[in-house]
């Protein structure tokens, strides 16, 4: 066990663009594109310990993540674990993952252990499907990840890596009502979805082929935007049979057509959501477009704006400090 102060871990939440392939026809399944946000972002703090021990907010969840890697590597000292803000959890960004990995990380350090964010997600038993959560863990940005193989083995492999243009902005949404599906209703949901059409796998990946990546490179919100809107559209049509609509929820759709309205470059889900994003460019039309939508919402739900984050996770050892006030119970 590594002696001295606490390691502090910080990581990013993040928003999925959506899935791409889920038949698994040419060897791999899921894939898809995401982006790291500034906020919410989630603080976890740990300190050498004999024994495991978590407490505060997500303690029997950090705990299921430590056991895991202490158990992976086969170390039996603990450490003692406490989160110090929280992203929130089930709600279509990514809480789990980027918990699992904070918790992986922070073990890691502690004892001394090397490993890249796909040998922590790894150990953790995380990106079982989709990989956006581990390499935006690892590096920020804009992720697109290349699907889990059929026949098993590592996190989807990244892709590509691109840093987000600074003046693009991110409208937030969480509006108050049921949570997207998580853990064993996620499992089920997907073994009940049949395979999409050939052609409508074949459009997603056209789109953002020849739509969306370019406009990245070029730094262009507005193609950008509708790529991220069509294919959220087409994604939608994949998961009506789970949801019962294209959107997790009436207020979703309602929500994503408010920021369209708006002057949102394009909108859409993440993940099972209930998270809606509009992207927009610079802060004063984020300003205005969050507003905006916080008059919808009406006091139902959490509204953010938001740079997007190009780093990834970050930690630090801070040596001969003393445990802080959690900022989150």
């Amino acid at each position: 066990m590594s002696a001295g102060g606490p390691v502090v871990v910080e990581a990013p939440a993040r928003i999925h663009l959506g899935l791409i392939d889920l038949r698994g026809e040419l060897g791999r399944r899921f894939g898809g594109t995401g982006m790291a946000l500034r906020e919410p972002s989630l603080v976890l703090e740990a300190w050498p310990a004999a024994e495991l021990e978590a407490t505060g907010p997500e303690a029997e969840r950090i705990l299921l993540y430590a056991r895991r890697f202490l158990e992976h590597h086969r170390l039996r000292s603990g450490a003692r674990l406490r989160l110090r803000r929280a992203i929130p959890a089930h709600a279509g960004l990514g809480s789990g993952t980027q918990l699992a990995l904070a918790t992986a990380r922070a073990l890691a350090l502690l004892h001394g252990v090397a490993g890249d964010a796909a040998s922590l997600a790894t150990a953790v038993g995380r990106a079982r499907r989709s990989a956006i959560g581990t390499w935006a863990f690892e590096h920020g940005g804009f992720i697109l990840e290349g699907g889990r193989r059929t026949d098993g083995g590592a996190p989807g492999p990244l892709v590509l890596r691109r840093s987000i243009p600074e003046s693009w902005r991110c409208v937030l949404a969480i509006p108050d009502v049921e949570r997207g599906l998580s853990g064993g209703a996620e499992e089920r949901a997907f073994r009940r979805l049949e395979p999409p059409p050939a052609a409508l796998i074949g459009e997603i990946a056209r789109l953002v082929l020849v739509l969306l990546l370019p406009s990245l490179v070029e730094a262009d919100l507005a193609g950008f935007g509708r790529a991220v809107t069509e294919v959220q559209r087409r994604v939608g049509e994949m998961f009506r049979d789970v949801q019962g609509a294209p959107f997790a929820h009436p207020l979703v759709r309602e929500l994503i057509d408010e920021m369209l309205a708006g002057g949102a470059a394009g909108a859409g889900q993440s993940s099972w959501g209930p998270a809606v994003y509009g992207f927009v460019e610079g802060d004063a039309a984020a300003r205005a477009l969050a507003a905006r939508v916080e008059k919808r919402l009406g006091g139902r739900g959490l509204v953010v704006a938001t740079g997007f984050d190009n780093a990834g996770a970050r930690w630090v050892r801070k040596a001969g400090a003393r445990p802080v006030r959690p900022a989150v119970e």
